[in-house]
């Protein structure tokens, strides 16, 4: 029963992934037919991730009152009615509510789905989170091909979204059938002090540490992408074609990365997976040929997806049960927020006249002086390890210090 909880969950992270991306590639059709401006389209995008970086903290405290599997079922639901709310839109107006809607609900699924996962699977979470996280990473792989079908063969974009509401409603009520059916509920009972989530402020601080300022240079990269290898001089089909690239080394660096993440020491996998992407970022901006490009895009793309599965496995081991979803909430919320900047400081700065290479070269650079302290502190045992938590009860972790 456990394998068809995780199995339908699967199925359901491919859908709200799926969700946030689909605008993207819509993008030229959300402008011709409600004749709108590349800068109105642009908020569009923009509120997607913004509404998904929004309930994450809220939906913490949340989960101090309700247990996972209604919060996940309930996220399930509003993706349904989202996607049928985008798909009815007339105005831009209403592209912006649908769009905000979708995100709303996609960032809710998050924060109450992976620590669900680390309780169905505590012995091997590196790995079941790794593969959660390949269903994920599938979407933005499929999505232009879905939409550019949608579009070219059947004359509607918003064919794209009653899909979308369809199968969520779909998976949502195959979810809903295989929680019922449980003789047991997947989760333990919520946790009623949020104050204990806020307790774990260590922990949150370290998975900020190890994600941040990767993930914030990652976000400023690949929305530059094929803007920034047009002025490479390649061709824009070539440019489009190693940005799916990029996204498609997602897939297998989700799948590699959390079972890496059950096998080898947290921290130093963290700190190894930060300066792979500095060391990308900076090759990146040293290669010119279209076959160079194509092999750092590889690599990048290997190590940014590969540091998601990773921090989560981190976060779901150091953080002790009392008080784990909250707290990991906690962590999701910032993390996403503080990340979803990359792309506005690119954008800033290339509009002050900066090119990408310089740019580029200073994001590395921030991810490297991270990097260093980071290794500092960890060998000076100031990075919270997982297990090295103590309950209130007295029952340490595997790796907790002896205790006073």
């Amino acid at each position: 029963m456990t394998r068809r909880v995780f199995t339908t969950l699967c199925g359901l992270v491919f859908l709200v992934n799926f969700g946030r991306v689909a605008f993207a590639p819509l993008v030229p059709e959300f402008q011709s037919s409600l004749s709108l401006s590349a800068a109105a389209v642009g908020s569009v995008t923009t509120l997607v991730w913004l509404g998904t970086a929004l309930p994450r903290i809220p939906i913490g405290y949340l989960l101090t009152r309700v247990r996972r599997e209604r919060v996940v079922l309930g996220t399930g639901i509003s993706l349904t009615l989202a996607a049928a709310f985008t798909a009815t839109a007339n105005s831009l107006l209403g592209l912006r509510l649908g769009s905000l809607a979708v995100g709303l609900s996609t960032g809710g699924y998050f924060v109450a789905a992976i620590p669900l996962i680390g309780a169905l699977y505590p012995s091997e979470t590196g790995r079941m989170v790794g593969i959660h996280g390949t269903a994920s990473q599938v979407a933005p792989v499929v999505a232009p091909t879905v939409a550019l079908f949608a579009v070219a063969q059947l004359g509607d974009w918003r064919l794209v979204f009653w899909t979308l509401a369809a199968g969520a409603a779909l998976v949502t009520l195959a979810l809903w059938w295989v929680f019922r059916s449980r003789e047991e509920p997947a989760s333990a009972a919520p946790e009623r002090d949020f104050r204990v989530a806020l307790s774990r402020w260590r922990v949150v601080l370290a998975g900020l540490g190890v994600v941040v300022v990767a993930g914030f240079a990652w976000q400023g990269t690949f929305n530059f992408y094929v803007s920034y290898l047009l002025d490479k001089g390649l061709s824009e089909s070539t440019a489009n074609g190693l940005l799916t690239l990029t996204f498609a080394s997602g897939i297998p660096a989700f799948w590699l990365g959390g079972r890496l993440a059950d096998r080898l020491p947290n921290v130093p996998y963290l700190i190894g997976i930060n300066a792979t992407v500095a060391l990308g970022l900076v090759a990146l901006t040293y290669v010119e040929s279209a076959a160079a490009v194509a092999a750092v895009s590889v690599l990048l793309g290997l190590a940014a997806h590969s540091l998601f599965p990773a921090t989560d496995t981190y976060m779901l081991s150091a953080l002790p049960p009392t008080g784990r979803a909250s707290a990991y909430a906690v962590f999701s919320g910032l993390a996403l927020l503080l990340e979803s900047g990359g792309s506005g400081v690119v954008g800033v700065g290339r509009s002050y006249g900066f090119g990408f290479d310089p740019i580029y070269r200073g994001l590395a650079a921030g991810i490297g002086l991270v990097t260093l302290t980071l290794v500092g502190l960890y060998a000076a045992g100031r990075v919270p390890v997982p297990g090295g938590w103590r309950s209130a009860e007295g029952e340490q972790g595997p790796d907790a210090p002896p205790a006073e």
